[in-house]
């Protein structure tokens, strides 16, 4: 049976440390699925459009999302985006992991590739390929960059680069 996770919240360390890969033996154990199955109830649970190992304490290369258009949720383990379009659009991005002090999730506007196409494995380790556009293709950016250690924060759009 499914459990809802605690999600880390920014500043925690773990949130901003380079995730290791999982190696393709490791994907079929009960532990790794199990944690696949809680990851996906908690991002249901709490609205996310997806949600990252770092997140909820875990430095794997592993994620889970959810295309609404198609009602689909993807699993993704070891993502790597092969192909970014050269045209960009900014968005509003949010995080379950970045909260102001009542708790609430805080937005901002962030420039991302409008395309992509990510290579991953599936669930059963078997590789797979997606062509992502807009929002999916935005929210595999979001997530993959949590497995770098990187926050959607650190891109907001029209902040000053030190």
């Amino acid at each position: 049976m499914a459990k809802i996770l605690p999600i880390l919240n920014h500043p925690n360390p773990i949130l901003r440390k380079m995730s290791r890969p999982l190696h393709p033996d490791e994907i079929e154990s009960p532990e790794i699925q199990r944690l696949i199955s809680d990851m996906e109830k908690t991002m249901l649970a709490k609205d996310g459009a997806g949600l990252a190992a770092p997140q909820i304490g875990q430095n794997l290369r592993l994620v889970v999302l959810r295309d609404q258009d198609l009602e689909k949720t993807f699993i993704m383990i070891n993502p790597q985006i092969t192909k970014k379009s050269w045209a960009k659009a900014v968005d509003e991005e949010g995080c379950l992991s970045v909260l102001d002090k009542n708790g609430h999730i805080i937005f901002g506007n962030v420039e991302r590739h409008k395309n992509i196409q990510c290579v991953y494995l599936d669930t059963k380790g078997k590789k797979q390929k997606v062509a992502a556009k807009e929002i999916l293709a935005r929210i595999i950016q979001h997530e993959t960059d949590h497995l770098d250690g990187v926050l959607f924060i650190d891109k907001l759009y029209g902040s000053k680069k030190n």
